[in-house]
């Protein structure tokens, strides 16, 4: 690789390099590693692995956490799911071939107690993702999690508004982007 290829691309992000860890994991069938961050209380090596990719400590709680909903997700599973789109997008994809997304009742009231919590709502994240993987259907970009979910608190609630557009309308374009 020369200089100039170094140069045009950026370091990673801290959730993709969490993202390649688990995903990882997987891969290597290190069914050990996976099962541990399936305990979500314990301080285990995974989860201070897990940890560890978080650049601040403020983010760590944030970081460990997506790893346990990502080895949830992931339980017996030979290959990883990289996901994609926020989990209000994952969301649409819960229910059953008659009605999915904001036409399956469960699907609704589970969205609308994520988008509606002042704080992170891990117990109905640890839901919606064992409904996607009860469904069979794609999990959220797990990096994209490890961002939503650092940015839960910050003013606006844009991370609330967002999932519940992507949910209900399937793509969000803010106001000052429809330009």
């Amino acid at each position: 690789m020369s200089t100039t290829d170094s140069a045009v691309r950026p370091d990673p992000a801290p959730g993709d390099l969490l993202t390649g860890w688990l995903t990882g994991l997987v891969r290597s069938r290190d069914y050990g590693q996976l099962s541990a961050l399936r305990r979500p209380r314990a301080l285990t090596t995974s989860h201070i692995l897990a940890a560890a990719h978080a650049p601040t400590e403020a983010q760590r709680e944030v970081y460990e956490q997506v790893a346990f909903l990502f080895a949830v997700y992931h339980r017996g599973a030979s290959r990883p799911s990289y996901g994609f789109g926020s989990l209000g997008s994952a969301a649409r994809r819960i229910g059953s071939p008659a009605a999915r997304g904001p036409k399956d009742p469960g699907a609704s009231r589970l969205v609308d107690r994520l988008v509606s919590s002042r704080r992170v709502p891990w117990r109905h994240l640890q839901h919606a993702i064992e409904r996607l993987r009860a469904c069979e259907v794609p999990p959220p970009a797990w990096s994209r999690l490890v961002e939503d979910l650092t940015a839960w608190n910050e003013r606006g609630r844009a991370v609330h508004r967002q999932w519940a557009y992507d949910f209900h309308i399937g793509t969000y374009t803010p106001k000052d982007s429809a330009k």
